[in-house]
């Protein structure tokens, strides 16, 4: 586009305070917010956050999947999943694997794959960030950890860590050595994505001239080496077909959350 592009980075009530100024942002296509899965499922399924609603903005794309992903430690011993899940079949509840605190999407991952697979893992929390996680895995503290191939990136570019599975239905492209569930058999598909937002009331041009815009910009060589660099999977949707996908997502993420009582 024509412009430069002011990017602010506004944190708080798991990605709701951005979003809500955005909701009430004049709806001419000069503002645009990003969306997360705390933004589509962890807000809309507690009700964390009063006036917060998905009714209030308009998603026109999704850009990138980013796949929560079982990365072990090298002194674990687990060079593959299957590995993984034939330790804690045998002895249930002595495979150690970290995890974000309950309620976040790598909890649920870690939960839905034990339904999935019948096996019961040893589950510890680890607030804020993956570092956390990661520094467990060197410790040998634990022996997996669940969030995705990126937020692991250094230790597994040192080696020090590796990927078994990436709980996807698309191969990551920054990870060939990693397959995703898909490839092995499963079907469990968990983590975050990057959707494209403006408010309620924006004009129908204006969000198509904002959807060609930013496809163009996903198209580009630039675009696609930096994206496949911070290992995150480029993954297109456009106006037509995102809203469509969110609903399903949501629906089957809301329907597994019920299943586990969680």
């Amino acid at each position: 586009m024509p412009k430069s592009i002011y990017v602010e980075n506004i944190g708080g009530a798991i990605t709701a305070t951005g979003l809500m100024q955005l909701s009430k942002a004049r709806p001419d296509g000069h503002t645009v917010g990003v969306m997360t899965y705390d933004s589509i499922i962890t807000l809309p399924r507690g009700n964390l956050v009063p006036g917060y609603s998905l009714d209030r903005m308009i998603p026109f794309a999704r850009i990138t999947k980013e796949a929560d992903a079982i990365v072990v430690s090298k002194q674990s011993g687990y060079e593959n999943y299957e590995q993984l899940i034939e330790a804690a079949r045998a002895n249930p509840g002595t495979v150690r694997i970290g995890v974000a605190p309950k309620g976040s999407g790598p909890y649920l991952a870690v939960r839905r794959l034990e339904a999935a697979a019948g096996v019961e893992f040893n589950v510890i929390s680890y607030p804020g960030s993956s570092t956390a996680e990661a520094e467990a895995l060197l410790s040998g503290e634990i022996d997996g950890a669940i969030s995705s191939l990126g937020d692991f990136s250094g230790i597994l570019d040192s080696g020090d860590a590796h990927g078994l599975v990436e709980f996807s239905s698309e191969q990551n492209p920054a990870y060939p050595e990693v397959p995703p569930m898909s490839e092995l058999g499963g079907n469990l598909e968990t983590g975050s994505f990057i959707v494209l937002a403006v408010p309620k009331g924006t004009p129908e041009d204006v969000v198509s001239t904002l959807e060609s815009a930013y496809h163009s910009a996903y198209e580009t060589p630039e675009f696609q080496k930096w994206i496949t660099g911070v290992g995150v999977t480029p993954s297109w949707l456009g106006a037509d077909e995102v809203n469509a996908w969110i609903e399903d997502y949501q629906q089957k993420t809301f329907t597994a959350m019920d299943e586990l009582g969680l």
